[in-house]
Parts: structure tokens; C-alpha cells; sequence
């Protein structure tokens, strides 16, 4: 391995033997001896993975739930052993890959700081030096002295991280470290990760957060089923992440059906044009077309949907019930029943879902209000991605005019 590269891991594989669940019964125990079953069954987590990252690069690892991910930093960190290829690793590495490792839950926050900074090597002065620093950095100054027990999964990210950050180490592994702290937590996090790729420090990040791979990363890769299946660039390995999310995630969450009413159609063309789309363009003009189906004749039927961020954020939307022209938008015959929405795409890069539902409209003139009453509601009746924009990004990017005096 060259003195540039500082981990080289070379046609990796890793099986594990998970145990058949154990049969309390006599029939069982023969059906399984008659069928020859052992007693555990093997699962392949990774196998033949190949890579390198350089010394001072920001190396991303991105991949859905049971991919391989974790494993992998694993094997990385020492804490599994290859089954078959080799990792190696050019420097001192310290992992954070799993809530809770190092930590007493029945110690105050404050020994816990003393007992994992032990674990990385510092002494006792060290530790108390850096204290005060590693307590404001987490903001757990009133709960130092409480028993980690009691400690949210974000209060112990944010303290394990504080400490861990400390490490003199040429190579830090962090799994998922913004999933669990707040807003005001991944700010601290983002000038961390700026000041490490200052000072030339090898980070391996995994997450989930497309944007901060983008955003951070000098280079990256995707595992899908334990295999490598892209590794580039970040903007397309994000890219590649988001459109494998829309085509796997299928959940339909059905809150309310009435069978006489259903949602026929929902997709996604250019506008005036007739060919079905899933990614999106910046600031491509795009319509949705939904259809609804009514079973019978009824009155004062309308539609509503909203695009959502996966995550469930509304970014945009229609409701015929806020309609100016509500008499014209809302539907009382029976049949298919198309509603068009067209929009300039000022989405950023990432993936988008439709929610939709079916609604009547009700007036209580003896009152003098008016309200919905849901008939069918439906979560993820479509879902896309949008692609092509540049970091860094926000939630849209709307046309602007900017003008500059100097």
C-alpha cells in the first residue's frame, strides 16, 4: 500500500450464522432433523468489496437499511475480522459506529466523560482539561451529574460525539452521527467536518443525508446487497441513492377508504407532453396529472394533494376546497375525473412523494362554516427525484435576479 492511501481494502467478504429460532416442541424438533436443517442458516453481509480512500479525503458510504454499511465500517474499525480479503489501514483510526459502546448506563454523564476519554487514551488531567470544552460542545451542562440512563439517544450522540471528536487521530469512522442530534447539534457537526478537512484529517462518513455527502465528501460509493455498485463522484452517487429509494419504497399508507371513490392515476409528464417521467430537471416546467374515479353521483367532491420531501416536509400543493373557483373544481357526477397541475421544477436534488386524498366539501349554512370531510386519503401515490442541481443546496431553488453594486 503507496503513503497516500490511507485504507486499502482489498475483495472482502463477510458471513454470518444466524440461529434458526429454537422449537419448544417435539414435532418441531423432528420436522426440522427430517428436513436436514442445521442450526443456523448463513447470511452474506458483504462480498468482494474492493476500495481505496486517500489520506486527508472525506470518503462517503451511503446505502439503504441492511446493506452492508455497518458491517463494512466494522471490519474497517477491527472490531470483525474478513472472512476472506484484506483491510489495510495506514494510521491510528477511531471509530463512532455504535450508540452506547464505551459508555456506563448506571454512571453519572460526567464519570461516563472520564470513562470514555480513558478508553481513548487520554489521562485523567487530559480529560479534565478538555472537559468544560467537550460538556458545551454537547449542551448537557444541567444533565452531567444525571445517570446516563436517563439520557435520550440524542443527548448520548451528542456527548459520545464530544468526546470522540478529542481523539488525536489520523482517521475518524462516524456512522450516522446526525441521525439522532437536533438542528442546533449537526450546525457544530457541519464546523467540525469543515475544520477536519482543514486539517487534513481521513474521515469515512455514512449517512442518510444526501445533502451532507454532497456537501462534505471529496469522493463516494453505494452498497446495495453487500456489493459495491457505484463509486464516483457524490453528486452522482447521490443521485444513484435517490432514484434506488423511489424505485424500492412502495409503501401505500391507507388512513381512509370509501370503496365508491379511488385514486385512478397519479404521474408526473413534461408539460404538454404525453411521456411519463420520474426524475425532474431544474426548472424544467413539469405537470401532475392526477385521475380520480367516483363510483356514484354525488355533490361537492374535491381532490387535494401535496409533493413532500421523503421525510414527509410539504413543499408544495393544491386543495380545490382553497380554490378560487372552487364551483368549477369540485366534482358531483359519477366517472374518471382528471386534474392538472403544472409548475416550474424549483426542487432541490433528493427524492419527493405525493400525498393525496379525496375530500367533500361541507357547508353548515345554519352556521356559517364550511369544512372537509375525508373520504379516501393516500400516502406515496407517486414518487420521484429530482437531479441535475449543483451544491449546496436548500429545500427550492426559485429564479432570481440578483444585483450586485460595488
Amino acid at each position: 500500500m503507496s503513503d497516500d492511501i490511507a485504507i486499502s481494502v482489498n475483495n472482502v467478504s463477510k458471513t454470518f450464522k444466524l440461529p434458526y429460532e429454537k422449537h419448544s416442541t417435539l414435532k418441531g424438533a423432528i420436522v426440522n432433523f427430517h428436513r436436514n436443517k442445521k442450526g443456523y442458516k448463513k447470511q452474506v453481509a458483504l462480498k468482494d468489496i474492493s476500495f481505496e480512500i486517500k489520506k486527508g479525503e472525506f470518503f462517503g458510504i451511503v446505502g439503504r437499511n441492511g446493506s452492508g454499511k455497518s458491517t463494512l465500517l466494522k471490519l474497517i474499525s477491527g472490531i470483525y475480522t474478513p472472512d476472506s480479503g484484506t483491510i489495510q489501514v495506514n494510521g491510528k483510526l477511531t471509530p463512532f459506529i455504535e450508540l452506547g459502546v464505551g459508555f456506563n448506563p448506571e454512571l453519572t454523564g460526567k464519570d461516563n466523560v472520564y470513562l470514555n476519554g480513558a478508553l481513548l487514551g487520554f489521562n485523567h488531567k487530559e480529560v479534565e482539561a478538555m472537559y468544560d470544552e467537550i460538556v458545551a460542545f454537547a449542551e448537557l451542562e444541567k444533565f452531567m451529574e444525571q445517570k446516563l440512563k436517563n439520557y435520550s439517544s440524542g443527548m448520548q450522540v451528542r456527548l459520545a460525539f464530544s468526546i470522540a471528536i478529542r481523539a488525536n487521530t489520523d482517521i475518524l469512522v462516524l456512522d450516522e452521527v446526525l441521525a439522532v442530534g437536533d438542528a442546533n447539534f449537526q450546525k457544530k457537526c457541519f464546523s467540525y467536518f469543515e475544520k477536519l478537512k482543514r486539517n487534513g484529517t481521513t474521515v469515512i462518513l455514512v449517512s442518510h443525508d444526501m445533502s451532507s455527502v454532497v456537501n462534505f465528501c471529496d469522493r463516494a460509493l453505494m452498497i446495495e446487497g453487500g456489493k459495491i455498485v457505484a463509486n464516483g463522484r457524490t453528486q452522482k452517487i447521490s443521485d444513484l441513492y435517490m432514484k434506488s429509494n423511489v424505485e424500492n419504497t412502495k409503501k401505500i399508507d391507507k388512513y381512509k377508504k370509501d370503496k365508491n371513490y379511488k385514486i385512478a392515476d397519479v404521474y408526473i409528464t413534461e408539460k404538454n407532453k404525453n411521456v411519463r417521467v420520474s426524475e425532474l430537471e431544474p426548472h424544467k416546467d413539469y405537470t401532475i396529472h392526477v385521475k380520480i374515479d367516483i363510483g356514484k353521483n354525488d355533490k361537492n367532491i374535491g381532490v387535494g394533494f401535496a409533493v413532500k420531501t421523503i421525510s414527509g416536509v410539504s413543499i408544495l400543493g393544491y386543495n380545490s376546497y382553497f380554490d378560487s373557483n372552487k364551483e368549477k373544481n369540485t366534482f358531483s357526477s359519477k366517472g374518471i375525473h382528471t386534474i392538472k397541475y403544472s409548475f416550474n421544477n424549483i426542487l432541490k436534488n433528493g427524492g419527493y412523494r405525493i400525498d393525496m386524498g379525496i375530500h367533500r366539501d361541507i357547508a353548515d349554512e345554519k352556521n356559517g362554516t364550511y369544512y372537509l370531510d375525508p373520504i379516501y386519503v393516500e400516502d406515496n401515490v407517486y414518487e420521484f427525484v429530482s437531479v441535475g442541481w449543483k451544491p449546496p443546496g436548500a429545500v427550492i431553488e426559485p429564479s432570481a435576479e440578483i444585483t450586485i453594486n460595488s
